[in-house]
């Protein structure tokens, strides 16, 4: 019964991968015939400062992007799974070049919020600043996938069985202390999972940054997924481009093996009977 769908994955994912790492090694302009370059191929994109830079800033977007993810996350989770009447208060799952577009525009220094609103503070050039771009990225980053994750947070919360925590309250324990002592132990497996979704996913952030900053200004936002596309669709240098794909993909699905047998596998399912 798999047969197909292992058919298709092979066809439009195995076979185009091998194909990536066979260009890899490859000189080629996307236009005339490609030339064997080797492993010369590979020094020379790993040299570039431009791909050192997308690198670095990779590391920062992915690491900054789940310390705020994460515990902003839980907190919203954890209180939307109550029973509050204004709980489900949440911004919606808007596709990542919709709310980049949204962005660009209220953080227009011309005519964006701050104009609007006449406060000077809020008008200066957010994503036109090298200081400030990044950082406006990674908020934008975050207000993005939040909600996403705050879903995970809810369900995993709604499965930890009611009775746990009237036995705390009975001894006495208080909010803190059953969020601290029952909340997060419970939700170890989902934390694992949306920590997973988020550092994996930072390593394919393209269109939100492609849309709000293209990159800059210069290279102050131009981690590694923009650095390939602008590598081989500007420069036409679809070897190195390739290089870059092939990066990406083992540091990925090295994340995601470490992280897999750090849950177990076998566990990532709900084991009691929730409410």
């Amino acid at each position: 019964m798999a047969g197909p769908a292992l058919a298709l994955f092979g066809v439009f994912a195995v076979v185009p991968l091998l194909g990536v790492v066979v260009l890899s090694f490859m000189s080629w302009d996307g236009l005339g015939d490609p030339v064997w370059a080797g492993i010369d191929n590979w020094g020379r994109t790993l040299a570039d400062p431009v791909t050192q830079n997308a690198m670095r800033l990779t590391v920062v977007v992915t690491v900054v992007s789940w310390l705020f993810q994460a515990p902003v996350s839980l907190l919203l989770g954890v209180f939307m799974a109550g029973r509050q009447r204004y709980r489900a208060v949440l911004p919606l799952l808007f596709s990542a070049a919709a709310v980049a577009i949204a962005y660009r525009a209220l953080l227009d220094p011309n005519f964006g919020l701050g104009t609007a609103l006449g406060i000077p503070w809020l008008s200066q050039d957010w994503i036109g600043d090298p200081d400030l771009a990044l950082w406006v990225v990674l908020f934008v980053i975050g207000w993005c996938f939040v909600p996403f994750h705050s879903l995970l947070y809810q369900g995993g919360v709604r499965q930890i069985p009611r009775s746990m925590y009237e036995a705390a309250l009975l001894d006495g324990a208080g909010r803190v202390q059953q969020f601290l002592h029952i909340t997060l132990p419970q939700l170890k497996y989902t934390i694992i999972t949306s920590s997973t979704l988020m550092i994996v996913g930072s390593l394919t952030y393209f269109d939100l940054i492609f849309v709000l900053t293209n990159g800059g200004p210069g290279n102050a936002t131009r981690i590694l997924p923009l650095d390939m596309y602008l590598t081989g669709f500007r420069s036409y240098d679809m070897g190195k481009a390739s290089v870059i794909a092939v990066v990406l993909v083992v540091v990925g699905l090295t994340v995601s093996l470490l992280l897999n047998r750090l849950s177990g596998a076998n566990k990532m399912e709900s084991q009691m009977e929730g409410l």
